[in-house]
């Protein structure tokens, strides 16, 4: 692996890179991690490419892959980097590369550049995928074979070089061009604005007590949701100390057969149709009894909020809302997704008015006028095929 000029495998390397990317206006990145047998990802390569030379034989910048488990490497001088404001760091579907860099130091690109982002915002509809504007934008095959390969594996094999570098090569090509049109349409604003929002902390700080919020149940009952809430605790800490992912803790199925049976002890367990074999016995089986009567005992229900009882109209409001947006993301070229979410249309029209879709360049697209239909002072029309706001008579 070694004799691969292309991958880094020293921290002297590294920095000597990094310090040629500090020089350039921006360093396009991408990542290869493996999550299948941990709760937090495992790092396995880092993809780097600077832009095109200048002038009138211009080739690409050079690329490289950096291996972080190259014994003795630190990714020091590529966090120092991430803090070089003078440089635009460029990633597509930036979020799972984040959330490695922010579990291993902290440290956010600043500033970053999220081209399925910028892709949406541009036009490019709702599934804005790294394929797709390859061949769109940059008009290059892509070869995707060693998408699921064994990226800790080594040596690294020829395709999965080619492949690595692939996603960082075309993508110099693809944030040249939405970078342009970002310019010539305003909207360069708007994707600093989403990019704001990836890099806060909360987006990747997962807290056990909050474990069971993500867990799908069809029972609003207090003390089954306090049950379910006790359990996801205790499998959200296991995981976590233990490095290795939910499932293999328990499911969400047999946490919610867990919540209804609430086993008292260890031959209980045995009786469950959904829990693994090696969750009925040892510390697991403990820490699921413990969580159970925990839920059982606590006077501490969670609390249910109740089906809104309805004011006249909003699930009509809602549809309109849908309306609206389509409309609105049309006019603007936008991907309606990105604007505003369907939970966030029904809670417009159920009166909440604290949401993304009612801030920023949101409002300015759609949230401004999403309040004035609820406010019953626009109204909507179908004209020569295309619905219209108008106002309300």
């Amino acid at each position: 692996m070694a004799a691969d000029p292309r991958i880094i495998t020293t921290t002297e390397e590294l920095a000597a890179f990094c310090e040629l990317a500090k020089a350039q206006p921006y360093v396009t990145l991408d990542t290869e991690f493996l999550r299948e047998r941990t709760y937090y990802s495992k790092l396995c390569l880092i993809q780097m490419a600077l832009p095109p030379a200048s002038g009138p034989k211009a080739e690409g910048g050079p690329a490289t892959l950096v291996d972080p488990l190259a014994p003795g490497l630190s990714l020091e001088p590529l966090y120092d980097l991430f803090r070089h404001t003078a440089t635009v760091k460029v990633f597509h579907a930036a979020r799972q590369d984040l959330e490695i860099f922010f579990h291993d130091a902290g440290v956010f690109p600043d500033p970053l550049f999220d081209t399925q982002v910028a892709a949406m915002v541009c036009g490019f509809g709702e599934q804005a995928g790294y394929e797709t504007l390859v061949k769109r934008i940059a008009r290059q095959p892509l070869d995707k074979s060693s998408r699921f390969t064994d990226w800790s594996r080594r040596p690294l094999t020829q395709a999965q070089a080619e492949y690595a570098l692939a996603d960082v090569t075309h993508l110099r090509a693809i944030y040249e061009f939405l970078s342009t049109q970002l310019k010539k349409t305003g909207r360069e604003a708007w994707v600093a604005e989403e990019a704001q929002a990836l890099v806060e902390p909360e987006t990747y700080i997962s807290r056990p007590e909050e474990a069971w919020e993500r867990v799908r149940t069809r029972s609003g009952s207090p003390r089954f949701l306090a049950v379910v809430r006790e359990l996801a605790r205790f499998r959200e800490t296991y995981a976590q100390t233990r490095d290795i992912p939910r499932s293999r803790v328990f499911k969400d199925d047999a946490l919610i057969e867990l919540a209804s049976t609430k086993p008292l002890t260890e031959e209980d367990l045995g009786k469950s149709r959904l829990l693994l074999r090696e969750a009925r016995k040892g510390e697991i089986a403990q820490g699921i009894l413990e969580a159970v009567r925990a839920g059982v005992e606590t006077t501490d229900l969670p609390k249910v909020v109740p089906d809104e009882p309805g004011r006249p109209g909003n699930a009509a409001l809602s549809q309109l809302l849908r309306v609206l947006l389509q409309a609105k993301a049309d006019a603007a070229g936008v991907a309606p997704k990105l604007i505003a979410s369907s939970s966030e249309l029904d809670a417009i029209a159920t009166g909440v008015r604290d949401l993304p879709a009612l801030s920023g360049w949101r409002a300015e697209v759609f949230g401004n006028d999403a309040l004035r239909l609820a406010q019953g002072k626009i109204a909507l029309s179908a004209q020569n095929g295309a619905v219209k706001v108008i106002p309300a008579e």
